[in-house]
């Protein structure tokens, strides 16, 4: 019979009582080494990094950050603030709810990391650590001071597994290493935040418009960064800040007060994106708005199908292009062999016609699949999409869809007598064509979020998630899984041909190669899903963000050319392996993949 004892020299004779930090300082000087470097890192954003004009962003001015600096600077600051809340300092408490320590880790790692890479682009770009200016030196080593101070702060390490004395190597390294990564999530552990009190309706009204209006800072921020080492720096300081935010507590808080006022939080979500083409001087970053728009409303609408009834759908995109192809057909094109121009109300519903039409026809004979076969089944059904309108071209078939040349010089729309091909002023602001056919999707978009919102709070949504949880025990409970499955799959195919119309518009031309089964350009059916996985199933805002992510970072990487999907692919498998249930989940589908958090205390009828 094998004993399990501990010997000295394992990870099961270190002692658990005791507090400590990974670095040997004590825990007064850790906290003033925090603080001090975040302070000396200030410091550094209003000095000159670099002599020469010749890096982006102009970092040679004295006195007024610029470029990559303007981001060390707002770590800095979150990292300065979370260190006065660990001593104590009044007034601060309300931001850290789940404690400071771990949000000042975040806050600190994000600063270090923006910083450092800042330095180092500089250095590769200009030849040599030579180029650095002493504002270059001090926030390399305030920043490295900070992440030091924040590193040493004491925290529990977990409880190591006994040691087998019959254990190889082998099996002794892979305990160790096990443990060490335990450790390393200890680090940055958080406590649970303690609930917020209730405040007055418009007190709560007040934080959710500054949480409103801080998302559309961040996002105009980000989709007009105008060079590559922005947009990344921008992406490791809103990644570390937001885990920061998240550790503090304030995201949770946050998520409680909006709860208690969905739908102001719903309508003003759209007010604060309807704000967005007024934050820009051209149309250039308003074509991507609108772009994201259609993709996000798509990745809602195959949601239905995956996040709520659980069916995995391979061949979703191609519902989209039978609402573009169909809206285009009867919209005026020359290139159409119909000759008819309907209004748009009218291309509306023959679109979304359409694809409820072809949902049904393939949802019929396919849904009594389950699992991969029916993936399998869909995947087949978007590529003989993809090849039947390249074939009905008038040699190898019909002349419908004019074959690979496509649905071409598709008028823009008038509606009501307003041009969206035109610009229009509006308060002083000019309002250019993409801007126009963005305030349409946002419509569209909240249509679809409407129909989300009700179907999923509705008798046919739970049935959806019954059969998404258990098919055959919601099938002993009365549930009619055909028809329930099919309304899915008709109201997701609806949906996306509703966004489908307004592509075609937007870009004029419907080919068929815009509707691929997968490829480096979104929408494709790979990105929609990984959009709806990435985002969170079932749930509203999930999709949203997660299509918003999936469209903007591929465009703004087209710099690392054939190794943009390799640098997407491995970004994807970190975010399933440390967070599988997606950036915004439900409670139910967290609880899925964290078995050891509590169980909620209040679920709603969808988002359970």
């Amino acid at each position: 019979m094998t004993t399990e004892t501990t010997a000295a020299g394992t990870p099961g004779a270190r002692n658990q009582d005791a507090l400590s930090g990974l670095l040997p300082l004590p825990e007064k000087a850790a906290r003033a080494l925090a603080l001090g470097g975040s302070a000396l890192t200030i410091v550094s954003t209003f000095l000159a990094w670099t002599w020469t004009d010749e890096f982006p962003g102009d970092l040679t001015v004295y006195g007024y950050p610029g470029g990559l600096q303007v981001l060390v600077l707002i770590g800095a600051l979150l990292a300065t603030v979370f260190a006065l809340a660990s001593y104590g300092v009044r007034g601060l408490g309300w931001l850290v709810p789940a404690g400071p320590d771990a949000a000042l880790k975040f806050a600190t790692l994000a600063t270090f990391a923006t910083s450092w890479y800042t330095v180092i682009a500089i250095s590769a770009d200009l030849g040599g650590v030579v180029n650095l200016e002493v504002g270059g030196y001090l926030v390399a080593v305030g920043s490295l001071a900070a992440l030091a101070g924040a590193l040493a702060l004491p925290f529990r390490r977990p409880e190591p597994d006994p040691a087998d004395p019959d254990d190889t190597g082998w099996d002794k390294f892979k305990q160790d290493a096990a443990y060490k990564w335990e450790t390393t999530k200890a680090v940055f552990a958080a406590g649970s935040p303690r609930p917020v009190r209730t405040l007055p309706s418009y007190a709560e009204i007040l934080i959710i418009v500054a949480v409103l209006a801080l998302g559309l800072v961040v996002f105009t921020y980000g989709i007009g960064t105008e060079y590559d080492e922005q947009f990344i720096g921008f992406l490791i300081t809103a990644g570390f800040g937001f885990a920061a935010l998240n550790k503090a507590g304030l995201i949770a808080h946050a998520s409680q007060i909006t709860s208690r006022h969905q739908n102001i939080t719903t309508c003003g979500a759209f007010a604060a994106a309807a704000l967005f083409p007024f934050t820009q001087t051209n149309d250039q970053y308003a074509t991507l708005g609108v772009y994201i728009l259609i993709f996000a409303t798509v990745a809602l609408g195959l949601n239905i199908v995956v996040g709520l009834a659980g069916l995995l759908d391979l061949g979703y995109v191609a519902f989209l292009g039978v609402g573009a192809y169909a809206a285009a057909l009867v919209s005026g094109s020359p290139s159409s062999p119909f000759h008819v121009h309907f209004p748009f109300w009218a291309a509306v519903l023959v679109g979304a016609a359409a694809s409820l039409v072809f949902g049904v026809l393939i949802g019929a004979p396919t849904l009594r699949l389950r699992g991969d076969y029916l993936a399998i089944v869909t995947l087949g059904f978007g590529e003989i999409f993809r090849i039947t309108a390249n074939n009905l071209d008038g040699t190898s078939g019909p002349d419908i869809t004019n074959g690979s040349n496509g649905i071409s010089s598709i008028p823009n729309l008038d509606v009501l007598g307003f041009d969206f091909g035109a610009q229009h002023d509006m308060g002083g602001f000019t309002i250019g064509r993409f801007a126009n056919y963005f305030f349409l999707m946002l419509i569209i978009t909240a249509v679809v979020v409407l129909v989300f919102r009700r179907s999923g709070n509705s008798r046919i949504g739970r049935a959806w998630v019954a059969i998404r949880e258990d098919e055959t025990a919601a099938l002993a409970m009365g549930i009619n899984g055909f028809r329930v499955k099919l309304i899915a799959f008709a109201v997701g195919a609806s949906l996306a041909g509703l966004a489908g119309t307004v592509q075609a518009h937007v870009t004029y031309t419907v080919t068929p190669e815009q509707y691929l089964f997968a490829g480096p350009i979104p929408p494709n059916s790979a990105f929609l899903l990984a959009a709806v996985v990435l985002g969170g199933m079932g749930t509203i805002s999930g999709p949203l963000i997660g299509a918003s992510l999936l469209f903007l970072i591929p465009n703004k990487l087209q710099f690392l050319g054939n190794y943009q999907l390799f640098a997407f692919g491995i970004a994807l498998i970190l975010l399933m392996r440390f967070r599988p249930e997606g950036l915004i989940p439900n409670r139910r589908r967290q609880l899925e993949f964290h078995e050891e958090a509590e169980a909620p205390t209040l679920l709603t009828k969808a988002g359970a």
